[in-house]
């Protein structure tokens, strides 16, 4: 039976086809309603299963999206499917996509300095018809607020923060009650696709669902942040058990 939300260690995930949750977004957008999205892989809900503090914001949250196959999979586990993966950076394109075509302004908080740029100038490049709100880089000074002021002042309509996961998350949760409409949604790598530093799984990687496998062999140092998706099976596995009929 299809529900609207899964719920996978203490995060309910939204259970609709990627289409379905652009048009949520979208009408959210067009309607100045102010959200707060998270894009949660296996890595993103062990470490809310495990920090109190973060699973709160994660719950704060108005959606949050399966992005990642390990979600996917502990959803069948349980005996709960999700309909399918929502990856972070599709939606993110897609919204730019969105963006285009209705004028949206869009803010880009993240990055190192010039990765922020080169995002920038690129995502102009490629959407010529979206309005650049803003956009600053993610080494600042968080206690003395003025990021959060002059992104306020430029009245975006989607603030993409890069900050990667928690801060981000933790960045959002903090200065949201400040603005009064806006899509915000961390972004975490994908300022370093945007920006052209990294390149994105090509297309037979990402249908395979190895798009994680192809991140490591491309960035080894990536290896112990990987560690995450067995736990995090592990920790399925064991709820799947204490679940089960004695």
């Amino acid at each position: 039976m299809e529900t609207n939300v899964v719920r996978i260690l203490g995060i309910d995930f939204i259970n609709k086809s990627f289409n379905d949750v652009v048009d949520i977004l979208e009408q959210l957008i067009s309607s100045n309603k102010k959200s707060f999205v998270v894009t949660a892989n296996p890595e993103i809900a062990m470490y809310a299963h495990e920090h109190p503090d973060y699973k709160a914001i994660v719950e704060m949250s108005d959606i949050v999206v399966p992005d990642g196959i390990g979600i996917v999979m502990a959803s069948k586990i349980l005996k709960t499917p999700i309909q399918e993966r929502v990856a972070g950076f599709d939606l993110t394109v897609r919204l730019l996509e969105l963006a285009n075509k209705q004028k949206w302004r869009i803010y880009l908080l993240g990055g190192k300095e010039e990765t922020n740029k080169k995002a920038i100038a690129n995502i102009a490049s490629r959407y010529p018809q979206l309005q650049i709100a803003g956009s600053h880089h993610g080494f600042f000074d968080w206690e003395e607020g003025t990021v959060a002021e002059e992104i306020k002042a430029s009245k975006p309509d989607i603030v993409f923060v890069a900050l990667g996961f928690p801060r981000q998350e933790q960045w959002i949760a903090e200065n949201l009650p400040h603005f009064s409409k806006g899509l915000f949604m961390g972004v975490g790598g994908s300022i370093d696709v945007l920006a052209g530093e990294v390149k994105r799984a090509p297309e037979f990687w990402r249908k395979m669902n190895l798009e994680w496998f192809y991140r490591l062999l491309k960035q080894p140092t990536r290896w112990k942040r990987m560690l995450a998706l067995p736990r995090f099976l592990v920790q399925i596995v064991k709820v799947k058990f204490s679940e089960s009929p004695k």
